[in-house]
């Protein structure tokens, strides 16, 4: 797949994908050309996918496709088909948002909360 449709970045994101699933860092996919790459990237090693965050579902057709074959759920929809990265730029926030929960928010015992009125 990578030989006939893909270019070099298509072939650098995969690789670079593959290494940071390797290392256990989290992946942010955005837009039609990272999600391209994560389906090549995923053909190698389904692993890839269990460090991926779906930033936002592009209007671009192409890249319903593409979610719907990998049967993923971005966290955002709104219409956005600019590129640069501009939905892994507003997906970051909620993403830092959910780790901080999960790491630091108190218990009711360890905050003192009381389960009387």
């Amino acid at each position: 797949m990578l030989a006939e449709f893909g270019g070099f970045e298509i072939a650098m994101l995969s690789g670079a994908m593959l290494a940071a699933a390797a290392r256990r860092m989290l992946l942010l996919i955005d837009g039609f050309i990272v999600t391209a790459a994560l389906l090549v990237a995923a053909r190698h090693a389904a692993a890839v996918r269990d460090y991926c965050v779906f930033c936002h579902r592009s209007a671009e057709a192409g890249h319903q496709a593409q979610l719907r074959a990998l049967a993923a759920e971005p966290l955002l929809d709104l219409g956005l088909r600019l590129g640069e990265g501009t939905g892994a730029a507003l997906a970051w926030p909620l993403v830092r948002a959910a780790a901080a929960f999960v790491n630091e928010m108190a218990s009711f015992a360890s905050a003192g909360v009381s389960e009387q009125l």
